[in-house]
């Protein structure tokens, strides 16, 4: 793995003001190969090595400043997003199992964006922004909704517009009023604003599509169909049976009962669970075996 340029330590953020300086230093560490990332993975979890550790972590710190920017329009200052966000990565790094077959950063991105909303919801309060699921569900995608709809003029929304968003949130119509009232209190940061006051780059320069990167849709779809193809190989480790009602119980898109099952083998219902449980384990064993096995030979 080359190490020409890559800082010692994880740079320092140093604030509002020494945020382009830190963006630029992040860029100088690695991204990491699969199977690169596969053996750091392994050698922190069976030896919690600190070096594997730091360089999983650093290898993604340009993803947490990507998705901090995405919530940069909550009136809070993006180094401290990002900071909270790079917390949720070392947690994602720590309970990171590399034989799942998953890649980091498609595990760890639950993570960053779990830390960076709690911090949000921290510094908003619950005064401001409710206290239910749904108030938090409308808290984190009124933004989203409205630039779906070309609604990102400031002031009352249109009653036409606030009916399509509490529909489509399946929240009330006065909830995304007043949501959208508290929200606009809080201000909003211009995207033509200079990231810090000696700088070249604008906030709309750090823009991103909430949507997945181009490579990320890649990868995912190569993971899919790996996790798929080993699914399907290790379905053979099961005898007809075994195979027939792990399928209708849990995989078929309408699972059949208990009692169905039962009826048509002429067994018990605790022996029709039992069947499945054990096939189930069976499949599990299966797919940690050919994963192990395709990573040796990657390595190789």
């Amino acid at each position: 793995m080359a190490t020409a340029n890559v800082p010692a330590t994880i740079p320092a953020l140093g604030g509002e003001a020494g945020l382009n300086r830190y963006l630029a230093e992040i860029r100088k560490f690695p991204l990491l190969k699969p199977e690169e990332e596969y053996m750091l993975a392994k050698r922190w979890e069976e030896h919690q090595d600190p070096e594997a550790a730091h360089k999983l972590v650093t290898s993604h710190l340009r993803l947490v400043a990507k998705i901090a920017m995405g919530y940069r329009g909550y009136g809070l200052p993006v180094s401290e997003l990002i900071a909270e966000g790079n917390i949720g990565l070392m947690q994602g790094v720590k309970k990171f199992e590399a034989e799942k077959g998953f890649r980091l950063a498609t595990y760890a991105m639950w993570w960053i964006r779990a830390s960076i909303q709690e911090f949000i919801l921290r510094s908003w309060s619950l005064v401001k922004i409710g206290t239910t699921a749904a108030q938090k569900k409308l808290f984190f995608n009124l933004r989203r909704m409205k630039g779906r709809i070309n609604a990102l003029e400031e002031g009352d929304l249109r009653p036409e517009d606030v009916k399509q968003i509490a529909t489509t949130l399946k929240v009330s119509e006065d909830d995304v009023i007043s949501m959208n009232r508290r929200m606009a209190m809080g201000g909003d940061t211009s995207l033509n604003l200079r990231m810090s006051e000696d700088g070249e780059g604008e906030w709309q320069d750090w823009l991103t599509d909430e949507g997945p990167l181009q490579d990320q849709i890649v990868a995912e779809r190569q993971e899919s169909d790996v996790r798929h193809q080993l699914l399907v190989e290790a379905m053979e480790d099961l005898n007809e049976r075994e195979r027939h009602i792990l399928t209708e119980r849990r995989l078929a898109e309408d699972p059949r009962t208990l009692e169905e099952l039962s009826q048509e083998y002429g067994i018990s219902r605790e022996r029709v669970r039992q069947i499945e449980v054990r096939a189930f384990e069976k499949l599990q064993r299966g797919i940690r075996k050919r994963a192990s096995e395709a990573r040796l030979l990657e390595s190789a």
